[in-house]
């Protein structure tokens, strides 16, 4: 039971960091993608109010993982200097 739980979790690190290597951006969570919160003008037609402050109107973000990735590649290559 606990090598089975172990080997599931190892099953869902290796598919995130290949996923994270694969893809590094993911959409952003806060806009869902749309750089900005909607808004309805007068009309009722929508538009883009301000841009998101998490992606910064871009829409995508940096995951988890390659953020943790890029972090450890830095000190690692820090440290080797």
């Amino acid at each position: 039971m606990l090598t089975a739980s172990a080997l599931l979790l190892l099953a869902t690190l290796t598919g995130y960091a290949l996923l994270c290597a694969a893809s590094p951006f993911g959409t952003c969570h806060t806009c869902r993608g749309l750089g900005g919160k909607l808004v309805l003008d007068r009309k009722g037609r929508p538009k883009k109010a301000k841009p998101c402050r998490r992606c910064k109107g871009h829409g995508k973000r940096l995951r988890a993982g390659r953020r943790l990735t890029n972090h450890s590649r830095a000190i690692h290559r820090a440290g080797s200097r």
